[in-house]
């Protein structure tokens, strides 16, 4: 079982937006909810990255890889 695939790894939910506010609103927000959240402990004989790939994803278990983009920069 893929724990990775089994949750959104990003959430968007949509900000109170007031009348007055004095800055253009923001619609549209997200957040990262990562792997290791939704698994309470590790299961025995999870598959493993060979030791190249766990050093290039930083974790030895692929169920718990979440890839990380920066949004910094976007929209330039």
């Amino acid at each position: 079982m893929n724990h990775s695939l089994s949750h959104p790894q990003e959430v968007a939910w949509a900000p109170f937006v007031g009348p007055f506010d004095p800055c253009p609103p923001i619609l549209c927000k997200t957040y990262s909810t990562p792997p290791q959240l939704f698994m309470h402990f590790q299961p025995l004989n999870l598959p493993q990255f060979s030791p190249e790939d766990a050093l290039r994803h930083g974790t030895l278990w692929p169920a718990l890889y979440s890839p990380y983009e920066s949004k910094w920069g976007k929209g330039r």
